[in-house]
């Protein structure tokens, strides 16, 4: 944890900063307990995942520390230092042409052929509880927090965290912050359905999601407080504002929840605050 007062002047801010995790992001919580929690059976066939970045390095260091194959599906323009990146943590690369979308499309049907374990980004109650883990350790660290600002794309993430924390104080707060261009769980929630919008545009690559999960989704409807929406300019200047501040590295995605607190888009005014900081890639 660490304190960030100068992120904004009227709230006590910390930053839980996952982009110092091994792989750059949180993702490796999720990925590494899924496959913990495989039967023997399923670890000797394999894992597969379909992910543009930080998934697929999370897939790629949990499979191979325990001893377990893992295929990861990328759309052939990934950019080339994530697709080295998976490589070098262990796991085989399946370029696919097109987008994410083809990519995913393909990991299912190698699933289908191969028999592997398919280990979803988001949308799988193991990957959740992984997650959460991160919700634990806030509780831990902080006992006296008050709000809790985290970064939404397809709701993993915000999910594991605020079914922890609000399983064991449900006085905390805890929002979410998606990228303007991306707002899929704003307008599901707001819509109170699951929708997919039509198309996404954010320098927040990691939260460019069109549609929220399902279990996401639900939980997020039951254990959210609020969502908000951050602008391009916004996001970029929190950037900006954790190098010359904190000499923190965040990609954009991981930026959102620091953007949200500087730009007074949650309701944090004299409260005891985290933003937890997603990842670095």
């Amino acid at each position: 944890m660490v304190h960030t007062p100068r992120i904004n002047p009227e709230s006590d801010v910390y930053l839980k900063p996952e982009c110092l995790q091994k792989t750059g992001s949180f993702k490796i919580r999720g990925a590494y307990y899924k496959i913990s929690q495989l039967t023997d059976e399923e670890k000797a066939k394999g894992v597969i995942a379909c992910s543009a970045g930080n998934h697929a390095q999370g897939v790629a260091l949990g499979a191979t520390a325990m001893g377990v194959k893992s295929l990861i599906c990328l759309p052939e323009g990934a950019p080339i230092s994530k697709v080295e990146a998976t490589k070098r943590l262990g796991a085989e690369v399946c370029l696919v042409p097109g987008v994410y979308d083809d990519a995913y499309q393909k990991a299912l049907e190698l699933r289908d052929e191969h028999g592997y374990t398919f280990v979803h980004p988001f949308d799988d109650e193991n990957v959740i509880a992984g997650q959460g883990t991160i919700g634990l350790e806030i509780l831990d660290q902080l006992p006296d927090v008050e709000a809790v600002v985290v970064p939404v794309g397809g709701g993993g993430l915000i999910s594991g965290v605020a079914f922890a924390i609000k399983s064991l104080n449900p006085n905390v707060k805890v929002y979410g912050v998606q990228a303007e261009g991306a707002a899929s769980m704003v307008q599901s929630l707001h819509d109170h359905k699951q929708e997919k919008l039509p198309s996404v545009a954010t320098v927040a690559d990691g939260i460019a999601v069109k549609e929220p999960g399902k279990i996401t989704f639900e939980t997020c409807s039951n254990y959210v407080d609020e969502i908000v929406t951050v602008s391009e300019d916004e996001i970029c200047a929190a950037i900006l504002k954790l190098i010359e501040s904190e000499k923190m590295v965040a990609e954009g995605a991981g930026a959102a929840s620091v953007a949200a607190v500087m730009y007074n888009k949650v309701p944090v005014k004299g409260k005891k605050t985290i933003c937890v900081v997603s990842g670095g890639n």
